[in-house]
C-alpha cells in the first residue's frame, strides 16, 4: 500500500472523522490539512476566507500540502515514508498541484455522499462553510453546483466510497479491506 492514505470529497463526506478513526485503526499518524491551514494563519478557515479571501487560503492550502506531500519519514526496513491519514478540504485537489503532490504521496480514496445528506449533515453550520454561502443560493442548489464543478477531479481517485448510508466505522472497514493487501512487512507492523 503507498504511505499515505488521502481522503478527498466534498465537506460533510466524513473526511476528518473517518481520518481519526482509521488512522487510530492503522495506529498511524493523522492529518488534517483545514487544521494545519488554521494553526498557520492563526484564523479559522472562515475568518481566513473573510479577511483575505479564497485565493489566500488556496495559497495556504498549496503550502500545508507541499510540506505534507514532501515529508521526508520513512520506514527504517522499505525506506517508504511513515503512513499517515490525510483529510484535505474539500476543493483541495481541484488544484492540479495539490493533486500531483498527494498522488504521489499515497493512494487517494474520494468519500461521497449524496446531495440532501450532505445538506442534513452541514445543518446548522452552513454559515461556517464559506462555499457554501457564496451567491446567496438555496443550499441544495449550492451543493449540486459545487459537486458538479468538482465531479471530474472526485473521478480520478483510486476509490471512491459513498458514506451516505455508512457509518463511520464501516468506512474504515472498507477502506481497509481495499487497501490492506499492498503493504511492506515494516509498514504493516506500524500499522
Amino acid at each position: 500500500m503507498a504511505s499515505s492514505v488521502i481522503l478527498t470529497g466534498f465537506m460533510a463526506t466524513g473526511k476528518s472523522a473517518v481520518a481519526r478513526a482509521l488512522a487510530r485503526r492503522l495506529g498511524w499518524r493523522q492529518i488534517d490539512c483545514d487544521a494545519e491551514i488554521a494553526a498557520r494563519a492563526g484564523k479559522s478557515i472562515p475568518e481566513i476566507f473573510r479577511t483575505a479571501g479564497e485565493a489566500h487560503f488556496r495559497a495556504l492550502e498549496r503550502e500545508v500540502i507541499d510540506a505534507i506531500a514532501n515529508n521526508p519519514e520513512r520506514c527504517a526496513q522499505c525506506g517508504q515514508r511513515r503512513p499517515a491519514v490525510i483529510a484535505t478540504g474539500g476543493g483541495a485537489l481541484v488544484d492540479p498541484r495539490n493533486h500531483a503532490q498527494l498522488s504521489r504521496a499515497g493512494v487517494i480514496v474520494c468519500l461521497t455522499a449524496r446531495p440532501e445528506v450532505i445538506a442534513r449533515r452541514v445543518g446548522a453550520s452552513v454559515k461556517s462553510r464559506p462555499m457554501l454561502t457564496w451567491g446567496g443560493k438555496p443550499l441544495n442548489e449550492r451543493i449540486a453546483e459545487l459537486m458538479e464543478a468538482r465531479r471530474e477531479v472526485y473521478a480520478r481517485a483510486a476509490l471512491t466510497i459513498d458514506t451516505s448510508d455508512l457509518n463511520i466505522d464501516q468506512v474504515v472497514e472498507a477502506i481497509v479491506a481495499t487497501l490492506a493487501r499492498n503493504r511492506c512487512e515494516g509498514c504493516r507492523r506500524s500499522a
